[in-house]
């Protein structure tokens, strides 16, 4: 199962602030809109999304090309899903929690 590329998303309080402390550890802006309270930042191959007001807390994101199969061989394995992916075609995604109870979202763009 080729989970994608991986990243940290965290429910921030102030977006501006958190994206100015990541810069601090040398994180630079690759994707996002402020004004929709959303940033991506990169460091090398480390990624880290800025989320306020989207999110209760923090997620663990995966990225894959196909979150539908993914999606298939969870409940195949009978792992029930917080959130399932449609049924179509193009970008999806679901989410699932680990025995711990860490949100894991898989998010096909």
């Amino acid at each position: 199962m080729d989970l994608g590329a991986f990243s940290i998303s965290l429910a921030v309080k102030d977006l501006e602030r958190s994206r100015t402390f990541y810069a601090a550890l040398g994180f630079e802006r690759l994707d996002g809109d402020p004004a929709q309270g959303w940033l991506i930042l990169r460091n090398g191959e480390a990624k880290i999304g800025l989320f306020q007001g989207m999110f209760d807390d923090n997620l663990i994101t995966f990225n894959p090309s196909d979150a539908r199969a993914i999606q298939r061989a969870l409940k195949d394995a009978g792992y029930a899903l917080d959130r399932e992916a449609d049924d179509g075609d193009g970008p999806a995604h679901l989410v699932i929690k680990d025995p711990d109870g860490n949100t894991i979202l898989v998010d096909q763009h």
